[in-house]
């Protein structure tokens, strides 16, 4: 550790799920290190998934207002300096980031950066040429990389989950019978070529509500998915739609109660992961090695179609390219496979 760091600003401004996993590795560097203040520097919205860990605070970064472009981006990082800032760590290497590295180059601070291994993941996402061979470095442990560039060695083999959150009388009541086991359900993602076929989708949930120990609770967001969640609901009678009724930080307690979560590449599995909760995800276009798997506590599942049919998976880091072929690539992954995947996990 250097001895003349005790305040380190932590910049990553985007996505749920990447931002989701710094929280293993900020909980080992506040462990490891509790005398460390650190100050996040992130969109106001994710403020709540930090609340469990100590020593740490957000700064709330306004991209689209009084922190957006050029001059947006100085005005900030005069406010950052006026917070006795001694080390940065920059774990997102994006231009704004790039920007305000440059401003931090008129001082003495130091400033470190993500190393997103673009080569390694180029290689391993080639549709001509491809290298198939991991996994990669994990998300995780390139984040601890940049920490331990500042002289602040992590152990992530060590780290635990954080606290669950009580719930509130609001959420609490969303759980119809406290007793059942509580299945979190997430099939949506940002693009289609991870996003498991809703009609399939169905099937598992058809399947999982015939069993009345669980109750099946959907996660979600925006109008459309919120109206396809709602059919759910309305279709299972052990179905309950969260999406739509809850804050971010409600919603946050309620997957952090959850006894199995099932989710695509997308950031609610990387949600449920940081309490703890063993997750089921399911993969499309992208793969697990090019390190974006939840953070593994020994309980998770991942479930994938077999590179024999499908051999240029990963077609994408993203999931934002399928080429000709692999538009139903994910109907590999059978309903029965993934219902017994959450029943081996629960048992």
């Amino acid at each position: 550790m250097k001895k003349d760091v005790s305040h380190i600003l932590v910049i990553r401004l985007s996505a749920m799920g990447d931002v989701a996993m710094t929280v293993p590795v900020l909980t080992a560097l506040t462990r490891t290190y509790p005398n460390v203040k650190i100050t996040f520097l992130t969109r106001a919205f994710f403020e709540p998934i930090f609340e469990q860990i100590p020593n740490v605070s957000m700064y709330a970064a306004d991209v689209k207002g009084r922190h957006k472009g050029v001059f947006g981006l100085w005005r900030l990082y005069k406010e950052l300096r006026s917070l006795n800032i001694d080390a940065v760590a920059d774990l997102h290497n994006v231009l704004r980031s790039n920007i305000l590295r440059r401003y931090f180059s008129f001082t003495d601070i130091p400033f470190e950066q993500l190393d997103k291994g673009r080569t390694e993941k180029k290689a391993l996402t080639s549709l001509k040429n491809k290298k198939f061979h991991g996994p990669l470095k994990s998300t995780h442990q390139r984040y601890a990389d940049v920490f331990d560039a500042l002289g602040f060695s992590l152990d992530l083999a060590q780290v635990m989950p954080i606290q669950r959150i009580s719930l509130s009388d609001f959420t609490d009541n969303l759980l119809s019978e406290p007793a059942k086991i509580k299945i979190g359900i997430a099939p949506f993602a940002a693009f289609q070529g991870k996003m498991y076929p809703i009609e399939l989708m169905e099937e598992v949930i058809e399947e999982l509500n015939k069993n009345n120990a669980y109750q099946l609770l959907f996660f979600g967001g925006g109008k459309d998915e919120i109206e396809k969640l709602n059919a759910f609901e309305a279709k299972f009678e052990n179905g309950t739609n969260c999406a739509g009724k809850l804050s971010f930080k409600e919603e946050l307690a309620l997957i952090s109660n959850l006894d199995v979560m099932l989710a695509m590449d997308s950031g609610n599995g990387h949600l449920a992961a940081i309490y703890g909760i063993p997750v089921v995800t399911l993969w499309g276009v992208t793969h697990p090695y090019a390190g974006f798997y939840p953070f593994n506590y020994g309980k998770n599942k991942s479930l994938m179609a077999d590179r024999g049919a499908y051999p240029l998976i990963p077609t994408s880091v993203y999931g934002n390219k399928v080429p000709k072929g692999y538009e139903r690539v994910m109907e590999a992954i059978s309903p029965t496979e993934i219902v017994q995947s959450i029943n081996e996990l629960l048992s």
